[in-house]
């Protein structure tokens, strides 16, 4: 059964089979009797990206009154839908993107919860995936960010767009007239002040 718990750039959540480098949370949004997802599609601000692995647990997806296992292809996709490293399972990385969104977006390393008050406010627009603007051309963008073009993401990757797709990025023929960014422009900054997320195999070849 492929259930609903694969996340897009977009911020949406999507029933695939391929699950992708990370799974993450936005707490509780599901039904364990059914395993299927409620309307809502979050209930905290905390939205984090965890590693799939930690102290040897295994969980049984989506069956027990608990935290919603979600799933990324790559860091690049839960940064673009508005996730940040978790503090626990992931502490180091935690600890490099505070570092660095400190250094991109100015003042102390914030803690967990200042982020998530920023993430909130940047990732949504009502209940939608928030286009952000964007300054310059999208290959300038630092390697990790996010564009959107219509219904379709791309990833920035050594000054070049890859289309992103479920299971993988897919070089390009032509640059597609971009719409806006999807990744956060506090998270930009700290991709900017060198937070370097983990990609997907099919980004560096």
């Amino acid at each position: 059964m492929t259930l609903q718990n694969r996340v897009t750039p977009f911020g949406d959540i999507v029933a695939v089979p391929m699950r992708g480098l990370f799974t993450g949370n936005r707490g509780i949004i599901h039904d364990p009797a059914t395993r299927t997802l409620l309307r809502r599609r979050w209930t905290s601000r905390a939205w984090i990206v965890c590693s799939c692995q930690y102290k040897g647990v295994r969980r049984e997806v989506m069956a027990t009154q608990s935290w919603t296992e979600l799933f990324f292809l790559d860091e690049a996709t839960a940064l673009a839908a508005g996730h940040r490293p978790c503090f626990l399972c992931r502490r180091d990385a935690a600890k490099r993107f505070g570092a660095a969104w400190a250094e991109g977006n100015g003042g102390a390393p914030p803690a967990a919860c200042e982020i998530d008050v920023v993430l909130h406010k940047e990732r949504l627009d009502g209940k939608r995936k928030r286009l952000h603007s964007l300054a310059g051309p999208p290959q300038s963008l630092p390697d990790g960010a996010m564009v959107a073009a219509g219904d379709r993401a791309y990833l920035v990757a050594g000054g070049q767009l890859l289309l992103w797709t479920p299971d993988g990025y897919r070089p390009m023929q032509a640059l597609p007239m971009i719409d806006g960014m999807l990744t956060p422009p506090s998270t930009l900054r700290a991709l900017a002040g060198g937070y370097h997320p983990a990609l997907h195999g099919s980004a560096t070849g």
